[in-house]
Protein backbone atom coordinates (compact mmCIF):
# COMPACT_ATOMS: atom_id res chain seq x y z
CA UNK A 1 0.00 0.00 0.00
CA UNK A 2 0.88 3.37 -0.78
CA UNK A 3 0.73 6.50 1.43
CA UNK A 4 0.87 10.85 1.27
CA UNK A 5 0.79 13.06 4.07
CA UNK A 6 -1.36 15.33 3.38
CA UNK A 7 -0.94 18.69 5.64
CA UNK A 8 -1.68 16.97 9.26
CA UNK A 9 -3.41 13.81 7.75
CA UNK A 10 -1.65 10.38 5.99
CA UNK A 11 -3.67 8.78 3.37
CA UNK A 12 -3.56 5.96 1.21
CA UNK A 13 -3.26 6.67 -2.61
CA UNK A 14 -2.53 5.30 -5.98
CA UNK A 15 -0.46 6.91 -8.78
CA UNK A 16 -1.87 8.94 -11.21
CA UNK A 17 1.26 9.16 -13.65
CA UNK A 18 -0.65 11.23 -16.95
CA UNK A 19 2.15 12.77 -19.49
CA UNK A 20 -0.76 15.10 -20.88
CA UNK A 21 -1.68 16.57 -17.22
CA UNK A 22 -0.02 19.66 -15.63
CA UNK A 23 1.68 17.57 -12.76
CA UNK A 24 2.44 14.33 -14.63
CA UNK A 25 3.88 12.80 -11.29
CA UNK A 26 0.82 12.86 -9.76
CA UNK A 27 -1.72 10.57 -6.86
CA UNK A 28 -5.18 9.86 -5.88
CA UNK A 29 -6.20 9.51 -2.74
CA UNK A 30 -8.26 6.52 -1.95
CA UNK A 31 -10.43 5.97 1.03
CA UNK A 32 -8.10 2.29 2.13
CA UNK A 33 -6.60 4.50 5.19
CA UNK A 34 -6.49 7.95 6.59
CA UNK A 35 -4.83 8.58 10.16
CA UNK A 36 -3.42 11.74 12.01
CA UNK A 37 -0.19 12.23 10.99
CA UNK A 38 1.38 11.99 14.14
CA UNK A 39 -0.79 8.99 14.76
CA UNK A 40 1.13 7.35 11.99
CA UNK A 41 4.31 8.39 13.33
CA UNK A 42 3.67 6.97 16.88
CA UNK A 43 2.48 3.63 14.99
CA UNK A 44 5.32 3.33 12.17
CA UNK A 45 9.09 2.89 12.10
CA UNK A 46 10.87 4.13 9.01
CA UNK A 47 13.04 1.39 7.40
CA UNK A 48 14.41 2.70 4.44
CA UNK A 49 14.13 5.90 2.15
CA UNK A 50 14.28 4.90 -2.14
CA UNK A 51 14.45 7.73 -4.73
CA UNK A 52 13.14 6.41 -7.81
CA UNK A 53 14.01 8.14 -11.32
CA UNK A 54 13.88 7.22 -14.92
CA UNK A 55 15.69 8.11 -18.16
CA UNK A 56 14.16 7.60 -21.76
CA UNK A 57 14.67 9.59 -24.94
CA UNK A 58 14.02 9.08 -28.66
CA UNK A 59 12.05 11.29 -31.40
CA UNK A 60 8.73 11.07 -30.49
CA UNK A 61 8.20 13.78 -27.54
CA UNK A 62 4.92 12.38 -26.25
CA UNK A 63 6.28 8.92 -26.66
CA UNK A 64 9.27 9.59 -24.62
CA UNK A 65 7.51 11.14 -22.11
CA UNK A 66 4.79 8.27 -21.38
CA UNK A 67 7.96 5.90 -21.58
CA UNK A 68 9.66 7.70 -18.64
CA UNK A 69 6.39 7.53 -16.31
CA UNK A 70 5.69 4.22 -17.35
CA UNK A 71 9.40 3.19 -16.06
CA UNK A 72 8.93 5.00 -12.88
CA UNK A 73 5.56 3.74 -12.31
CA UNK A 74 6.81 -0.05 -13.02
CA UNK A 75 9.57 0.65 -10.42
CA UNK A 76 7.58 1.74 -7.85
CA UNK A 77 5.24 -1.12 -8.43
CA UNK A 78 7.91 -3.23 -7.79
CA UNK A 79 9.19 -1.71 -4.91
CA UNK A 80 5.14 -2.18 -3.55
CA UNK A 81 5.34 -5.62 -4.47
CA UNK A 82 8.81 -6.42 -2.62
CA UNK A 83 7.63 -5.29 1.06
CA UNK A 84 6.71 -7.80 3.32
CA UNK A 85 2.57 -8.19 4.92
CA UNK A 86 2.21 -5.17 6.77
CA UNK A 87 4.85 -3.23 5.44
CA UNK A 88 3.25 0.60 3.83
CA UNK A 89 5.12 2.87 1.30
CA UNK A 90 5.17 6.78 2.16
CA UNK A 91 5.84 9.35 -0.69
CA UNK A 92 8.26 11.64 0.92
CA UNK A 93 8.08 14.26 -1.33
CA UNK A 94 6.69 17.27 0.04
CA UNK A 95 3.84 19.33 -2.29
CA UNK A 96 5.23 22.47 -3.10
CA UNK A 97 8.69 21.95 -1.94
CA UNK A 98 10.48 18.94 -3.86
CA UNK A 99 7.85 17.45 -5.91
CA UNK A 100 9.32 15.00 -8.31
CA UNK A 101 8.62 15.95 -12.25
CA UNK A 102 9.57 15.13 -15.39
CA UNK A 103 13.04 17.20 -17.32
CA UNK A 104 12.98 17.41 -20.92
CA UNK A 105 15.89 18.35 -22.72
CA UNK A 106 15.57 18.96 -26.26
CA UNK A 107 18.42 18.86 -28.88
CA UNK A 108 18.71 19.28 -32.86
CA UNK A 109 20.48 16.55 -34.98
CA UNK A 110 20.91 16.26 -38.41
CA UNK A 111 19.66 12.78 -40.11
CA UNK A 112 20.48 12.79 -43.72
CA UNK A 113 20.86 16.17 -44.18
CA UNK A 114 17.24 16.83 -42.20
CA UNK A 115 17.05 18.36 -38.49
CA UNK A 116 15.21 16.21 -36.66
CA UNK A 117 14.57 16.81 -32.75
CA UNK A 118 15.60 14.30 -30.00
CA UNK A 119 14.29 14.77 -26.42
CA UNK A 120 15.38 13.35 -23.40
CA UNK A 121 13.24 12.74 -20.26
CA UNK A 122 14.69 12.81 -17.18
CA UNK A 123 12.61 12.73 -13.63
CA UNK A 124 14.50 15.26 -11.59
CA UNK A 125 14.00 15.60 -8.23
CA UNK A 126 13.65 11.58 -7.85
CA UNK A 127 11.03 10.19 -6.04
CA UNK A 128 11.33 9.62 -2.67
CA UNK A 129 9.61 6.59 -1.17
CA UNK A 130 10.05 5.44 2.54
CA UNK A 131 9.48 1.82 3.59
CA UNK A 132 7.98 1.52 7.15
CA UNK A 133 6.55 -1.48 8.97
CA UNK A 134 3.92 -1.06 12.35
CA UNK A 135 6.45 -0.45 15.36
CA UNK A 136 6.78 -3.84 17.59
CA UNK A 137 5.53 -4.57 20.89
Amino acid sequence: MILRRYGSNVQSVRPNFDARAMTEIGFMRTPDIQMAADEFETAYDRLDVRELSATANGDVQGEVEEAVLAQLSDQLSALEHEQADKRVLVVENRPGLDPPKTRCTQTTRVVEGTNKLHFEYTIEPPLKVGVYEPKRG
